[in-house]
């Protein structure tokens, strides 16, 4: 896929791009991250951003972003006030403000990672201790992807993922939600050509 075809599909109304990966970048690919979300904010004038707000891949692809068009990035944390010195976002959505009671899907789906699945029953439960609040990050990360009633799902995700481990951490859980969602993913080994072109 060329940055041309994705552009040409996906940039529309309600489009809603995950922007985000690994909090591990290489020095080198550092700057490739900036410079993919200021090239797609530049480039692209409908679709709306979304970020976890974590350090790494989330901040450089949404300090790109926000460069060029800082209220087309909306993120999604873990907890009121995560890293809120340095989120560039718009739109702010805290997992403390989702009912989880009324969204039983939300939880399913996130239960797939099954080294979390009691401590997310913990946390649906209304703990909020040091173990149990590790499950609102993997919420979060299920919520990126399929949405709530009030938050839209995403309809494309662009990762920068270990390509050494693919598919692992909370990285490869929002993958790994996609593809079961059958949202279309990508990662470093087609975007970074996008950047080559431009």
């Amino acid at each position: 896929m060329t940055l041309t075809e994705f552009i040409e599909k996906h940039d529309r109304d309600k489009a809603i791009v995950l922007l985000e990966g690994k909090r591990k970048v290489a020095d080198e690919d550092q700057d490739k991250l900036f410079a993919l979300g200021k090239l797609l904010a530049h480039q692209t004038e409908k679709m709306i951003f979304r970020s976890g707000n974590a350090a790494g891949s989330d901040q450089f692809f949404s300090e790109g972003i926000a460069a060029v068009d800082h209220t087309r990035l909306q993120v999604i944390t873990p907890y009121d006030n995560h890293r809120k010195k340095t989120n560039k976002a718009y739109e702010t959505v805290s997992m403390d403000s989702i009912d989880l009671a009324s969204e039983p899907e939300l939880l399913y789906q996130s239960k797939g990672n099954k080294k979390m699945e009691k401590l997310i029953d913990q946390y649906a439960s209304g703990q909020r201790g040091r173990f149990a609040i590790k499950a609102a990050y993997i919420i979060r990360d299920t919520v990126k992807a399929i949405g709530t009633e009030t938050i839209s799902p995403a309809t494309f995700g662009i990762f920068y993922d270990d390509l050494n481990n693919p598919m692992s951490g909370g990285t490869g859980h929002t993958m790994q939600i996609c593809k079961q969602n059958e949202i279309p993913i990508i990662d470093q080994n087609v975007w970074m050509k996008w950047l080559d072109t431009n």
